[in-house]
């Protein structure tokens, strides 16, 4: 069998996620970012976290973005708004925690360089144990152009806070 290069990224970053989740405290399942255009400065990281004892998402760093945050995005007045979560993203013991668009994920801002659909890109994330224990988690996820299912079309977002020009709702000049 003849793998794409593409095929066989994922197979590895499938593969790294496994062996990651069998001996430590977070798993990390769908592991994925969104693709970006020339000049465009910013994006998000989407997956599904699962903390055995219960944990927060505290940071997260890439070398790719001057800048990486946990993020929440929602609704106010028929626009999508997002803010940085402050004091981390609480991960329940047990439970999965989805990370996806239009509701949390980790943004990447400050883009050093586009996100090319189907390579990969580096993201570390931060975590904290009840007891304050930090522990990394180190991934390589892949760039694609939407969430696998997803309708493709994009929301409406405000970006003011992060000294970009909020964005209109769709249809409105």
């Amino acid at each position: 069998m003849k793998l794409t290069p593409f095929v066989t990224a994922i197979a590895l970053v499938a593969a790294s996620l496994s062996a990651y989740a069998a001996g430590e405290p977070i798993e990390v399942q769908n592991a994925w970012a969104r693709a970006t255009v020339k000049g465009q400065m910013a994006t998000g990281a989407f997956m599904t976290l699962t903390a055995k004892e219960g944990a927060r998402l505290v940071g997260a760093a890439s070398p790719v973005a001057g800048v990486a945050q946990v993020h929440e995005m929602k609704m106010d007045n028929g626009i999508m708004k997002m803010a940085e979560v402050k004091g981390g993203l609480e991960l329940p013991a047990g439970k999965p925690v989805e990370l996806k668009p239009g509701g949390f994920h980790v943004m990447l801002m400050d883009l050093k360089e586009p996100l090319v659909k189907d390579s990969t890109v580096p993201v570390t994330l931060l975590f904290k144990d009840a007891k304050g224990v930090e522990s990394k988690v180190e991934l390589k996820m892949p760039v694609a152009m939407a969430a696998p299912g997803g309708s493709g079309k994009p929301p409406v977002m405000d970006h003011s806070m992060h000294g970009m020009p909020a964005a209109k709702p769709m249809g409105k000049p």
